[in-house]
């Protein structure tokens, strides 16, 4: 026994109900509006001024190329492989204290560029770097 007809049956509703989505905003706002001010209140401190230059001094640069028969070459002069600990411990005393830059070329045995970082090294140079040849 049916205590009323329906003449179709249920439908599905098309329509997206707002009201929640109202409330969830309303409450989201209230939320922001009450924490902005809180967030942006500070406590006045006197902050100490600092310069921001850069450093004037910069460290000079050593070239110490390692030629493909072996030879060492500091900053394109020859050099021979004595007087070579003697340059490196020259450098090593200046401050500030310069940049070695190692060049070796691609022929060369890897143990002549190993013994010119083991003399680096010995002598007190902290900055060394290789300079390569970028792939084209």
């Amino acid at each position: 026994m049916a205590f009323g007809t329906q003449d179709e049956p249920d439908e599905v509703m098309n329509e997206i109900n707002m009201t929640p989505l109202v409330d969830v905003m309303l409450v989201l706002l209230i939320i922001f509006i009450i924490t902005v001010p809180v967030m942006k209140h500070a406590v006045n401190v006197d902050l100490p001024s600092a310069s921001n230059q850069r450093e004037q001094v910069k460290p000079e640069t050593v070239r110490l190329s390692v030629q493909a028969d072996g030879g060492y070459y500091w900053n394109e002069s020859r050099v021979a492989d004595e007087a070579l600990p003697a340059l490196l411990q020259a450098e090593a005393a200046k401050q500030p204290q310069p940049d070695l830059h190692i060049r070796g070329d691609k022929a060369v045995r890897y143990e002549r560029v190993a013994q010119a970082m083991a003399a680096a090294q010995q002598a007190g140079l902290r900055k060394i770097g290789f300079i390569t040849e970028p792939k084209h």
